[in-house]
């Protein structure tokens, strides 16, 4: 019988113990932490979104992205969908988001680790693996106290995102140390840091807007919903989903700029066009103070930063305004220009861009093409998603190809 050793007790490591377990072999999870699946219950806020029926590749980011078509395959989405309802799992669909139905990330955990438990996998905790050997056919896995010996190796241990849940980074000194090469490791999935004096004033508004990302002025990635204004910048799932490529542009040295309109559902293709509809909006309202204009669609903190830093006197009627004043205020509120500083720390990160670079993996297996029965899962590969489950929906996807793999050769 095939044994086999899952370094890491997260989302790829448990589904890849999982089906290779079921596949006959024998499985042993080696787990840094004191219990499995850490992170899983602080995904989704604490709801875990573990899936999202829109698998367009396009969610996806790796440095070898046209690998990732033989990946995200509609065969290995079907594979999940079973995996979970095998286990049990009753999705509340909403929007194409996958939640489990009791909207806690518990449910998610539980289940996976009822498997494991169903399934007699053995799982030793706190235990952090060293290093890694293989000698003629057999890996050697070093810990503090022990020494495994295996004949499969599945190297699942994370990023470096969220180091509180047991992410250091160890798993890429473990490839390295097999050759593997590490695309940089930048943090993804955060909020962006931007250059303005006038940020504490608009800290703490919420509000509808369409973000785009420029680099070195080419537009990157758009996106449109809820942020968060804040004293350093600007947060919320669409900037998250700014932050990895920002991330890349910064440490390259490139220009990374955020555009933000304000006022998105408007849709005015340019300042001239806003300001005509000003000029209509102003002849309906009889003549109301520049401040009572903007009053019902944009914030009213927003409005007297704006007219602040236009420098233009709220109580003001619009038609005493320059036109130079006009197209200015336009301007601000539909292409409001936010440099990027930087991009927030692999603390407050909910993933990393970057890792063992997908070249170097079979996609239909995860196998090393260095090392053979050597596997790799989930985060520490060179991949990472946008918000919305596409994370954990790699990191299914890719801990079942292993699992099965293994299992396959076992038969």
């Amino acid at each position: 019988m095939t044994k086999i050793i899952v370094v890491g007790g997260g989302a790829s490591g448990l589904v890849a113990a999982i089906s290779a377990k079921r596949s006959g072999a024998e499985v042993i999870v080696l787990e840094r932490n004191d219990t499995l699946a850490k992170k899983i219950l602080i995904t989704g806020n604490g709801k875990c979104n573990y899936w999202n029926e829109d698998q367009n590749l396009n969610h996806y980011h790796s440095s070898s992205e046209e690998l990732l078509k033989d990946i995200i395959t509609l065969e290995n989405q079907k594979k999940v969908l079973n995996f979970f309802d095998e286990l049990g799992i009753i999705p509340k669909i909403k929007n194409g988001y996958y939640y489990p139905y009791s909207n806690q990330a518990v449910a998610i955990k539980a289940a996976l680790i009822n498997e494991i438990e169903n399934l007699k996998i053995e799982v030793l905790n706190n235990m952090f693996v060293e290093k890694i050997e293989k000698e003629n056919d057999k890996f050697l896995v070093f810990t503090k106290n022990k020494t495994f010996s295996s004949d499969s190796v599945i190297i699942a241990t994370g990023s470096k995102a969220a180091p509180k849940t047991g992410s250091d980074g160890n798993g890429y000194l473990l490839a390295k140390k097999f050759g593997h090469k590490i695309v940089p490791i930048l943090p993804s999935l955060t909020q962006i840091y931007g250059d303005s004096f006038y940020y504490k004033e608009w800290n703490g508004i919420r509000l509808e807007a369409k973000v785009s990302l420029y680099e070195d002025d080419k537009l990157i990635k758009e996106e449109t919903g809820e942020i968060h204004l804040t004293d350093y910048g600007v947060s919320g799932i669409c900037i998250f989903n700014l932050s990895g490529l920002a991330a890349k542009g910064l440490a390259k040295k490139r220009k990374e700029i955020v555009l933000i309109n304000f006022v998105p559902d408007l849709c005015f293709n340019n300042c001239t066009d806003f300001v005509k509809w000003l000029d209509k909006r102003n002849r309906n309202l009889n003549n109301r103070t520049i401040a009572k204009l903007f009053d019902g669609f944009i914030n009213y903190k927003l409005v007297y930063l704006f007219l602040k830093l236009v420098q233009i006197n709220p109580n003001l009627l619009w038609q005493d305004i320059s036109d130079e004043k006009k197209l200015l205020l336009a301007d601000i509120i539909i292409n409001h220009k936010l440099n990027v500083l930087k991009v927030n720390d692999f603390l407050k990160a909910q993933v990393c861009s970057g890792g063992v670079n997908l070249s170097e993996i079979n996609p239909k297996t995860m196998e090393s093409f260095k090392v053979k029965n050597l596997y790799f899962t989930g985060e520490i590969l060179d991949v990472d998603g946008d918000c919305g489950g596409y994370n954990l929906s790699f990191a299914w996807i890719s801990g079942i190809l292993a699992g099965e793999d293994i299992g396959d050769n076992n038969a």
